[in-house]
């Protein structure tokens, strides 16, 4: 029979304590916290979700140019460097990189050129040529470097390293 007196005793207190709005008892100082809401998948489907203007492109290189606009050859030195060339002989060939792309003209400068002077170039891989000014460049083996102008008459991309012949007028 005591077993059941303690039966009744721990029931008799959960009811009492069942009653009790634990929140309103002096010793809780912490505020109640809220269970966060959700959205049910209709509302979520209803409730417009803002959205963000597309962004705009940035330019490129901060505002870098184009290889047209920094090409300011005339239309009469395009010519002139397409014209066949005499005379001269062949300095060699070469690996060419762009030069500077901000210095116009039809130049090639080479370590194969030991003065300057009038020459051609000729892209080994398609035959196209162009007239340029022949300007040395320290260094042996370093390869060569092609105006703006050149490279695109003789048709290698702006990133291409096209063999060249270089040759002297």
């Amino acid at each position: 029979m005591t077993g059941m007196k303690t039966s009744l005793a721990f029931g008799a207190i959960a009811v009492v304590l069942a009653g009790c709005n634990m929140n309103d008892s002096p010793a809780s100082s912490r505020p109640a916290i809220a269970a966060p809401q959700t959205q049910t998948a209709t509302e979520a489907s209803v409730t417009p979700r803002p959205t963000a203007a597309p962004a705009e492109r940035p330019a490129l290189d901060g505002g870098a140019q184009t290889a047209a606009s920094l090409d300011t050859t005339t239309p009469e030195e395009k010519a002139a460097a397409a014209a066949p060339a005499s005379g001269g002989g062949k300095l060699g060939t070469s690996v060419a990189s762009l030069g500077d792309a901000t210095e116009g003209g039809f130049w090639v400068k080479s370590p194969l050129v030991k003065a300057e002077g009038k020459g051609r170039v000729v892209n080994i891989a398609n035959g196209k040529s162009a007239n340029v000014d022949l300007k040395p460049l320290a260094g042996s083996g370093a390869g060569s470097q092609l105006s703006l102008a050149a490279m695109q008459a003789i048709g290698a991309g702006l990133t291409d390293l096209p063999d060249i012949e270089v040759w002297q007028n």
